[in-house]
C-alpha cells in the first residue's frame, strides 16, 4: 500500500495497488477507522468509523494537499 509522504498529521493517506482501474481517489487511516475520498470531484466514498469533525478535517487537508496527492496517484499508477 503506498503512501502518500509530506502530510503531516495523524492522518495516513494512501491508495490501494489493485485501485488505478477506478477513478483518481485516496485512502485515509487513523486507528482502526478508514475512509475513502473521490478526487474530481472531491466527495467522500466511504467511511468507517471517522466521525462528521474528523471528516471535514481530513477534506480540508485534501483540499490542501490535492498537487502532492494527485502526484502520488500519477507516480503509483502510470
Amino acid at each position: 500500500m503506498p503512501t502518500v509522504k509530506s502530510i503531516p498529521g495523524p492522518y495516513r493517506f494512501f491508495f490501494y495497488s489493485f485501485d488505478c482501474n477506478e477513478p483518481m481517489h485516496v485512502h485515509i487511516q487513523r486507528d482502526k477507522e478508514v475512509c475513502k475520498f473521490w478526487l474530481n470531484p472531491l466527495v467522500l466514498g466511504k467511511n468507517n468509523g471517522f466521525s462528521p469533525k474528523d471528516l471535514n478535517l481530513i477534506r480540508k487537508i485534501i483540499q490542501l494537499n490535492m498537487e502532492i496527492i494527485r502526484e502520488a496517484w500519477h507516480e503509483h499508477c502510470d
